[in-house]
């Protein structure tokens, strides 16, 4: 079964990164702008109790379309969390008269009032990745008096409305690979413990994504293209930032032309740091890939681990310079058995991209 589970990861794998162009060619019109006519509803993001339809908050002034609504903006990261190879459209909305306060290094101090929407989508085929695209879930994380709160709602089959499914759910997926293979999987929609268990830091529900370093890029906004950090400046929406040029810029780890370094430091930054660093639940591992980490030995290298497994594979560092078979981080990336994969939530299938450049990045480690 696990084999069975590689083989479809990597056809998947091949070909999940290539989606990009061609969807962005088709929702340039939905994602590029700031927003239709439309009113977010302050009082439905601040509710304790929340409303059971996506609808009722006003994201969107289309639902059908995924158009956002006024005030609603769209977003890009860098490098994103991998999602068992979903297509993800993000957006913000920051409430009227208020913004967000720049921070260098954590995610932007976001506040009260804040939602950030994420939505999950896969295309019916890879071939034609900007068609027919299936919209699963929309993740909201909603900063409310007390805190950060997570829910997650899932998509009717005519794209009208989603509905809040607090103990998650299971979908199946369905689609053809860029060979014109057919693939199928079962995608895991996260109830609401499990959200806290990747945006815990602290003890506190947190955003991972939003970073100043994994928004300092362009995005290609209705008019032009544009830095996000100036646009979001220039928006009213963020205080506080420096020039895009004088702030921390992590690359697209698939940009063979970035270093190698920063590339695969930026996979684990968005992927694993949320739990590995110091405040996060792996603290106690021992083994901190937060961007800003600057002792290779406390990233990895040369590192035995806290408590030798199964996680371990038999392997005895986290990362053997030259040696990427030896190296617990990559057994445990690369693998999908329960007890041994990294991240062990939110995916079901290995990265294999992320796989083949922390092979490369580990193998030229002296």
């Amino acid at each position: 079964m696990a084999e069975d589970i590689i083989s479809v990861a990597g056809r998947f794998g091949r070909i999940v990164w290539s989606v990009a162009a061609g969807f962005a060619a088709v929702v340039a019109a939905t994602l590029s702008g700031i927003g239709a006519s439309g009113a977010v509803s302050l009082d439905a993001i601040l509710s304790d109790t929340p409303p059971r339809e996506l609808s009722a908050y006003g994201f969107f002034s289309d639902m059908a379309a995924h158009r956002p609504a006024d005030g609603v903006v769209p977003f890009r990261l860098n490098t994103p969390l991998y999602s068992d190879g979903a297509v993800k459209m993000r957006f913000v909305f920051v409430p009227p008269g208020k913004q967000a306060t720049y921070d260098a290094n954590e995610t932007l101090d976001f506040p009260v009032g804040t939602a950030l929407v994420k939505t999950f989508a896969f295309p019916a085929d890879y071939r034609a990745p900007g068609e027919n695209l299936r919209i699963i879930e929309t993740r909201l994380l909603l900063h409310r008096d007390d805190g950060w709160h997570a829910l997650a709602y899932v998509w009717n089959d005519e794209r009208t409305e989603a509905t809040l499914k607090i103990a998650g759910a299971k979908v199946d997926i369905a689609t053809i690979d860029a060979q014109g293979v057919p693939l199928s999987f079962t995608y895991a929609i996260p109830n609401k413990n499990q959200c806290k268990g990747c945006h815990d830091l602290g003890g506190a529900i947190s955003p991972i994504g939003p970073k100043a370093r994994n928004l300092n890029g362009d995005f290609a906004y209705s008019d032009e293209p544009a830095n996000q950090l100036d646009r979001w400046a220039a928006l009213g929406i963020l205080a506080g930032a420096p020039a895009a040029a004088a702030a921390p810029a992590a690359p697209d780890f698939l940009d063979a032309a970035a270093p190698l370094d920063a590339r695969a430091r930026a996979w684990l930054d968005v992927n694993c740091a949320h739990c590995h660093r110091a405040e996060g639940p792996a603290s106690n591992s021992g083994l901190f890939l937060t961007w800003g980490e600057t002792e290779p030995v406390r990233y990895g290298v040369n590192k035995r681990p806290v408590a030798a497994g199964k996680g371990s594979g038999g392997r005895l560092f986290d990362i053997a310079p030259g040696d990427p078979d030896g190296s617990i981080l990559l057994y445990r990336v690369d693998s999908v058995e329960p007890g041994v994969m990294m991240p062990e939530l939110g995916r079901h299938l290995p990265d294999p991209a992320a796989v083949a450049l922390l092979r490369e990045w580990i193998a030229a480690m002296k």
